[in-house]
């Protein structure tokens, strides 16, 4: 479906640029989002590099099992159909630590591990398990630590100080988890309702 709309939106970028008879903002658009691209991909390595090189020493040191250990009971109460020793919960445990460090570029793959597991208990493969929902709106929401990538984009920029943004986002990130956690649980409820009704 998204190359749909990616298909759809440089086509017609090419015939708003036929249509004002200037197609060569088309190239020169193309060539500075690529030179843009490059340049922020550049700032934002050595920022994540650093922190990934954190998370690989805590993950050495056993600090990312302890803290695995510590959202254990958390995962459990969000993921009840999920058994403890099932896969898809050591991937959902691993996807909350890289979120909860802003480590969303390392929490994608292991959230779509986790969702990958998670099909494998669906007994009704084309719907989405209230599990698989409850992963999608934890993950949307991704209560965040530190904002890495916020810190390395703040440093790109010149901000003064980058880590300002630590408490606005940790608050951000409480609202909107708690805010998803608390939806999620009340369309959990009420289809539980509407089932034992039937």
């Amino acid at each position: 479906m998204i190359h749909y709309i990616w298909f759809f939106m440089i086509v017609s970028g090419v015939v708003a640029a036929i249509i004002q008879g200037d197609v060569e903002l088309v190239t020169k658009a193309v060539l500075n989002g690529a030179k843009d691209a490059v340049a922020v991909c550049i700032g934002l390595i050595s920022v994540l590099v650093f922190w990934l090189g954190i998370m690989r020493i805590a993950q050495d040191a056993g600090l990312l099992k302890k803290l695995a250990h510590l959202l254990g009971p958390f995962a459990r109460f969000l993921f009840p159909s999920v058994p403890a020793d099932h896969p898809a919960m050591g991937y959902l445990l691993s996807n909350m630590s890289a979120n909860l460090f802003g480590l969303g570029n390392a929490a994608t793959p292991l959230g779509l591990k986790a969702m990958e597991e998670l099909q494998k208990l669906n007994p009704d493969p084309k719907t989405a398990t209230p599990a698989m929902c409850t992963l999608l709106a934890i993950n949307t929401s991704g209560l965040t630590l530190i904002p890495t990538t916020i810190i390395a984009i703040r440093m790109k920029h010149g901000s003064i100080n980058p880590t300002d943004v630590i408490g606005p986002t940790l608050l951000a990130t409480i609202c909107a988890t708690s805010f998803a956690i608390i939806v999620d649980r009340y369309f959990r409820n009420r289809e539980t309702k509407k089932r034992q009704r039937r």
